[in-house]
């Protein structure tokens, strides 16, 4: 077993550490993980066969926005996008339903579209930094 991944993660078999005993959270990106845990800036995930370990540079639950701008700005950046996003589109069709003899504050069409566009531009962000980091990390291991 190697233990680094691509991402500079350390792995540690379970067989020798069988038993996590840290705090388990749902912050952070689980990559596949059955679950994840943090003790301080410590952030381990656990998977079948091994943990995988790193540590931030902020911890989530003591200053959020801290983390995302420090440890995770791919996911600020595509939070960003996607509230823009959601905005334009909601300001568009508030803008092409309200005339002037018929005026209305919120539509469930335009919340519902300004929402998919949100969650749609957050997910193809999403998708694009992965697949850019897992690219990223191919050419670093085989440089190996």
């Amino acid at each position: 077993m190697d233990f680094f991944d691509g991402s500079g993660n350390i792995l540690i078999p379970k067989s020798v550490r069988p038993i996590i005993d840290f705090q388990e959270t749902i912050l952070g990106n689980k990559e596949g993980a059955k679950k994840q845990y943090r003790m301080g800036n410590l952030h381990i995930r656990e998977y079948n066969e091994f943990y995988s370990l790193h540590v931030d540079k902020v911890d989530p639950r003591d200053n959020p926005l801290g983390h995302l701008i420090e440890d995770a700005p791919d996911v600020l950046i595509g939070l960003i996008l996607a509230s823009a996003i959601g905005i334009k589109m909601g300001r568009t069709y508030y803008n092409k339903i309200n005339t002037e003899d018929k005026k209305i504050f919120l539509n469930s069409k335009g919340l519902v579209q300004a929402s998919l566009a949100t969650i749609g531009t957050y997910m193809l962000s999403r998708y694009i930094s992965l697949t850019l980091k897992r690219k990223v990390n191919r050419i670093h291991s085989k440089d190996k």
